[in-house]
């Protein structure tokens, strides 16, 4: 194993932490993880047991554990004890914890968030040391993880998003003679009803940590209470042991119906048209059949999960022809008919989701009557972005502009409440400007950070996001196999080229090399294209900060991966012209 120098020691105070290399621990852990990849495609399962057993008693993984835990949203969210991990003394002092030996997880903290339905949802709080353990763990359960899982499974998985599964099923649904029938998937409960059995016999993890993490119980008003079953939510192990526990249905249904092999060296259209996608614990099946999905798919279904402790909600899954359309991941998927055998498959923003959304700016705008314009514009600004790139994938323009309206609709109103007695010229006056060719923009003027000029702060319009087809991600493609190096730096190329912050990063980069590839010496241009490398690879660890990237030409890359990378200027220093 790779050992990382001067970290053997246990850090005791507050300049250990801040002192320690990052990039050299993520070059640890990824090496090994890389190795666990491998070893699980090679069906090595032993080896795959031995390697996570060293990766997680490295101290590179434990603090990055920790470094996980402590930087994440729930970092301020603690467990039965109450502690946090505040300090670097803090985090330093809990390294030395994370061993297997002796080790007891706390009874987790059972709190209730709210759900779209306005019901309850349970969540299970583990204390701040329990999280670092999960962390530490699901370290090594990750590489395993991705090797293994169904390659139309998209839910809590790294380099996969929503976007990938809807795109997906754009690709199975839009040909004209493609399927029509569709299985909505429900399971019922999910998380809280998977078998712990099903789990310790068939996850290649440390069983005796992960027994414990199962029954350690859960706290509600004082009171202790056993897990028998499920793998709570709140978690940091639970998506990916739900997803382990999930995957196979996929492989289950490619062998019954010749629609893939599972490794993928041929993937054979079957006359069945049997196929599968799935997000966490949602999924669809789409064949070409209404009676296969009834008599087939769904048993079938329904025997797979039943041998992990789950089953399909009777009442919530349902078949449904194209024609009528459903609802998919907050999108509506739907083929519409034009003429008399045309047909064209449109996914928008489903009636529910849009519904949901504007429930809750409405809700954001009451409960600031008397906040300040200023401050009411930077709290709806995020989330209005937020959802309109979340739909920007798809037909979504003509939704944009009707959710825009109906913000609008209720800034008025938020406006007219504050001044009962103005006219509609005063409010106008005061709270609307003209921005460029938009009238009617709801916009202040305030001065900048520096007290010095004033800016012009606006409040967004979905109608603004940019409509931008997304390119799905390759269904076998995994970050922790070689083969996929070139692929994801490509694809990382292509994602920063169509974001502001990328191309400032992309930007830097070119201007640092003076417009030129820093393998064959010659000018990059919009004409040439280019592509970002990384100077260590991440497969070694190597970090997307931007000294560790360089611009090289697409075919100058290519030649660098078939016969190694050889530079003509020391990368991060500008090459004298000639």
């Amino acid at each position: 194993m790779t050992v990382l120098p001067n970290m053997d020691a246990v850090p005791t105070h507050a300049a250990n932490w801040d002192s320690i290399d990052w990039n050299l621990a993520h070059r640890v852990v990824m090496r090994l993880q890389v190795r666990i990849a491998k070893a699980t495609r090679e069906g090595r399962w032993r080896k795959v047991k031995a390697l996570q057993w060293l990766l997680t008693h490295s101290y590179a993984a434990k603090i990055l554990a920790i470094k996980k835990v402590t930087t994440n949203r729930g970092k301020r969210t603690p467990g039965v004890d109450g502690v946090l991990l505040k300090t670097p003394e803090d985090k330093a002092a809990i390294v030395n914890s994370l061993k297997r030996a002796g080790y007891q997880p706390s009874p987790l903290r059972r709190i209730y968030i709210s759900k779209a339905n306005g019901k309850l949802r349970p969540l299970g709080i583990p204390v701040m040391s329990d999280r670092c353990m999960q962390a530490l763990h699901t370290i090594a359960l990750l590489p395993m993880a991705e090797t293994k899982a169904d390659w139309n499974s998209y839910g809590f998985r790294p380099e996969r998003c929503t976007a990938d599964a809807i795109e997906s099923l754009f690709n199975y649904l839009s040909r004209k003679n493609a399927p029509q029938w569709v299985l909505e998937g429900d399971i019922k409960g999910c998380f809280d009803n998977i078998s712990h059995e099903w789990m310790l016999k068939n996850i290649c993890c440390d069983t005796k940590v992960l027994q414990k993490w199962l029954q350690a119980g859960y706290m509600e008003q004082a009171t202790l209470f056993p897990t028998e079953r499920g793998t709570p939510q709140g978690g940091i192990a639970s998506p990916i042991l739900a997803n382990l526990v999930l995957d196979g249905i996929e492989d289950l249904l490619g062998r019954k119906f010749n629609s893939l092999n599972r490794y993928g060296q041929s993937r054979q259209r079957s006359s069945w048209g049997i196929h599968f996608v799935r997000y966490a614990d949602d999924f669809v099946v789409i064949g070409k059949s209404k009676d296969v999905l009834v008599e087939e798919v769904y048993p079938l279904i329904e025997e797979f999960l039943k041998e992990r402790g789950l089953e399909l909600s009777k009442e919530k899954t349902k078949i449904t022809h194209i024609s009528e359309g459903f609802d998919f991941l907050g999108q509506n998927v739907r083929k519409y008919r034009f003429g008399r055998t045309n047909a064209k498959l449109l996914i928008k923003p489903s009636n529910k989701n849009i519904k949901t959304f504007l429930n809750g700016i409405r809700k954001t705008i009451k409960s600031m009557a008397t906040a300040s314009q200023e401050n009411l514009i930077r709290k709806l600004n995020p989330k209005i972005q937020g959802w309109a790139n979340y739909h920007r994938s798809i037909v979504s323009k003509e939704v944009y502009k009707k959710v825009d309206y109906e913000i609008w609709q209720a800034i008025r109103r938020w406006t007219k409440r504050r001044h009962p007695n103005k006219s509609k010229a005063w409010i106008q006056t005061k709270y609307f400007q003209k921005i460029k060719e938009r009238n009617h923009c709801f916009s202040c003027t305030i001065k900048d950070e520096n007290m010095k000029t004033t800016v012009v702060i606006t409040l967004k319009n979905a109608s603004d996001t940019p409509i931008r087809r997304h390119i799905k991600i390759r269904s076998e493609a995994t970050p922790f196999d070689p083969k996929y190096e070139a692929y994801f730096e490509n694809r990382m190329s292509s994602k920063m080229a169509n974001n502001k912050e990328g191309r400032k990063k992309v930007g830097a980069l070119w201007k640092r090399q003076k417009g030129s590839c820093s393998i064959c010496g010659e000018r990059i241009t919009s004409v040439t294209n280019w592509r970002l490398h990384h100077l260590e690879s991440q497969l070694e660890g190597g970090s997307g900060n931007i000294s560790n990237l360089t611009l090289l030409h697409p075919d100058c890359q290519e030649r660098g991966f078939n016969n190694g990378f050889k530079y003509l200027f020391p990368v991060g220093v500008s090459k004298t012209p000639a």
